[in-house]
């Protein structure tokens, strides 16, 4: 087989596994919003969702510091040296898990009074069990990506996902009774059980011994570091908006939002899929083929995710009103406008997202985050005055107004670095089709 076989074959398998992934992933959460917004009270379908939002925070804070870092290092490092880097990361991770679980017991009261959410205290600190088995979960996961594997990370993200919906649909069903606080332990037991699956796929690429290294754990953290800072930003982008919300007007409101992110998400699964992808590939291309390479690698993906992306978005457009009503009913009619601003923005959310995994993959840690930081301030000021004039619709606003001037800083960034241009992801969408059709569908 040659080079060239071989290359479609990883990035054919590899991104069917990945976009299977995040389509069942987000499928699957849907199908679990669709029982959650009937089961639940406007305003607890609110603290749910601010609820999910703030740990999600607290898990990208943790991962961030030893993700990025973990898959370049393995992916590029030989493999004497696994054990010393899988060795160090446990080390970084289980620090942040402790003192993530300290600030939690801590905090957790002030944050559920300031989001006018009371229950969100006792669901904060019955979410450390959780907290726990993510670490190992994550740790596994880019152990597994950063060997070329994706396998065990599908399936341990699926069964996490699955059990929370199987419960659901059994209380929806059988018209159970449920709570809050249930929830969070069905949470428990899902991320325990996927932890364990992961495991199962990843134990072949570990070796048992625990071999610290000052060395790498330095180089992990300060590679890390901005990695992490940038992380930690980019989730602040993405839910400022529904926690100024909850904070200046209501749960109910931030959650009217909250649905509408949930149906842009669907557009997001070939962006996650390919960001996924590209990241290893791009951090071995820039040390063997040079930056030529990696500018026709974030040309080629972004094209290839606006040519998948774009027909969604026009779907979306001409069916709002009646896909709103099917997932979540006539109490949230409201959130067809918020929709349509929300689909706007999607449109720039290939070329952000692979901007960070370019630079990141470039070893550029340091620019991303101050890219990931300015952008959040944009959104933070935006959505305190936007909010106040136009309420809900402020938020959306806000979030498409940063990602035009996102995407504007970003694209000046890879035209100095590697001559980008934007207008090659076009002609890539064009070519995308037939060029699938060829090699994929016609091929014998």
């Amino acid at each position: 087989m040659s080079s060239q076989s071989i290359k479609d074959q990883y990035w054919l398998k590899s991104g069917i596994i990945n976009i299977l992934q995040n389509f069942s992933g987000t499928i699957i959460n849907l199908a679990t919003f669709y029982i959650l917004v009937r089961l639940l009270s406007k305003n607890d379908y609110g603290v749910w969702g601010i609820f999910l939002q703030t740990v999600v925070i607290a898990e990208v804070i943790r991962s961030g510091l030893i993700q990025s870092a973990l898959i370049k290092f393995m992916s590029g490092a030989d493999k004497t040296e696994h054990s010393k880097i899988i060795s160090a990361s446990i080390a970084i991770s289980g620090t942040l898990t402790i003192v993530m679980i300290l600030l939690s017991f801590l905090f957790a009261g002030s944050l559920a009074s300031l989001l006018k959410a009371p229950q969100l205290e006792e669901m904060f600190h019955l979410y450390t069990i959780v907290f726990f088995f993510s670490g190992l979960l994550t740790v596994f996961n880019c152990i597994e990506q950063a060997n070329f594997s994706y396998s065990g990370v599908f399936a341990s993200n699926l069964v996490r996902s699955s059990i929370l919906a199987v419960y659901l649909l059994a209380v929806y069903i059988f018209k159970l009774d449920t709570s809050l606080m249930q929830l969070v332990y069905i949470q428990i037991v899902a991320t325990a059980v996927s932890a364990l699956i992961a495991w199962a796929y990843v134990r072949s690429f570990i070796e048992m011994a625990f071999s610290f290294s000052r060395d790498w754990a330095a180089k992990i953290f300060h590679y890390g570091k901005y990695a992490f800072a940038t992380s930690v930003s980019s989730i602040l982008s993405g839910t400022i908006d529904q926690w100024m919300l909850a904070g200046i007007i209501s749960p109910s409101a931030s959650g009217a939002f909250n649905i509408a992110v949930r149906i842009g998400n669907l557009i997001d699964i070939p962006t996650n899929a390919i960001a996924t992808i590209v990241f290893p590939q791009s951090a071995k291309r820039i040390e063997t083929e040079g930056k030529e390479a990696v500018k026709y690698l974030y040309e080629k993906s972004v094209g290839t995710i606006l040519a998948i992306v774009i027909p969604v978005i026009i779907f979306l457009y001409f069916f709002d009103s009646l896909i709103i009503d099917l997932l979540a009913g006539d109490k949230y009619a409201d959130t067809v406008p918020i929709l349509n601003v929300t689909l706007l923005y999607c449109i720039f959310g290939p070329f952000g997202r692979q901007v960070g995994v370019i630079l990141d993959s470039m070893g550029k840690t340091r620019t991303t985050f101050f890219i990931v930081i300015g952008n959040t301030c944009i959104i933070l000021i935006l959505n305190y005055f936007l909010i106040r004039k136009y309420g809900v619709m402020g938020a959306a606003y806000a979030t498409l107004i940063s990602n035009i001037i996102g995407f504007a800083i970003g694209q000046a960034i890879l035209w100095k670095e590697l001559r980008v241009n934007a207008l090659n992801t076009f002609i890539y969408a064009f070519k995308f089709y037939p060029e699938f059709i060829k090699k994929y569908i016609l091929k014998k």
